[in-house]
């Protein structure tokens, strides 16, 4: 467990680039101050100038953060991996702890995630399909899977009463029964970094643990085809 700073709790740099932008924030006092840029490419290059002016018009340094609250996805393969190793590294260079968060927790009421009723949260992916995972009480109930909205997976069990929200909830939610609300993440890193506040505060909290990407699939990149090189000996 985390100990509270003068009250207010840890001051938190949050930061994502698993989706097509930089998602920024620096909760402080008890305010969170977010900033996002829309980006399809390129986050490598500007995640930390954006961090480093975020910090300046908040009026914070690097060394007043107490914990870094990082996305894990899953979402862009390339974009989950450059925010994680950032992340990894601001940590172990400023002596904090790291916090990994999903985007499936982003999709939840961050002010009282351990007693909201059970969901089942849904991600677009590509080709028109969705991730989705289950959570009852504040925790997955399961891995996190890919599903065709329009066809009910056979293998995919809500939690009792639980209500579908994300990407085409509407279509996910028709076969059960479900109420459904269809929204998307918004205010990504700002929620994190709440989240995180509350992560830090409970009692199994490990500051040890290092954010890992959260991958469902693996990486769309295939390996080249062509044969590979042949080495000439000059002998």
């Amino acid at each position: 467990m985390m100990p509270a700073e003068g009250g207010h709790g840890p001051t938190i740099l949050a930061f994502d680039t698993s989706l097509p932008q930089i998602s920024a924030a620096v909760l402080s006092g008890g305010i969170v101050v977010e900033r996002e840029e829309a980006m399809h490419r390129g986050q490598a290059e500007r995640l930390i100038p954006l961090l480093a002016d975020l910090m300046t018009a908040t009026g914070v340094t690097w060394r007043d953060m107490d914990l870094i609250a990082v996305g894990i996805g899953p979402g862009n393969f390339t974009g989950t991996r450059i925010s994680v190793a950032a992340a990894r590294g601001l940590a172990l260079g400023l002596g904090i702890p790291a916090i990994g968060v999903s985007l499936f927790e982003v999709l939840r009421d961050p002010q009282t995630p351990s007693t909201e009723p059970a969901a089942l949260l849904s991600l677009e992916a590509p080709r028109g399909m969705a991730i989705v995972q289950a959570f009852s009480n504040g925790k997955p109930n399961a891995p996190p899977q890919v599903i065709d909205p329009a066809a009910r997976p056979l293998d995919l069990d809500l939690p009792h009463g639980a209500a579908v929200r994300g990407f085409r909830a509407d279509e996910i939610a028709r076969p059960f029964g479900s109420s459904f609300e269809a929204v998307g993440p918004a205010q990504v890193a700002a929620r994190m970094a709440r989240l995180a506040a509350l992560r830090a505060g409970e009692a199994d909290f490990d500051p040890a643990a290092r954010p890992a990407p959260l991958y469902v699939r693996p990486a769309d990149a295939k390996p080249p085809a062509d044969a590979p090189p042949v080495i000439l000996d000059d002998a």
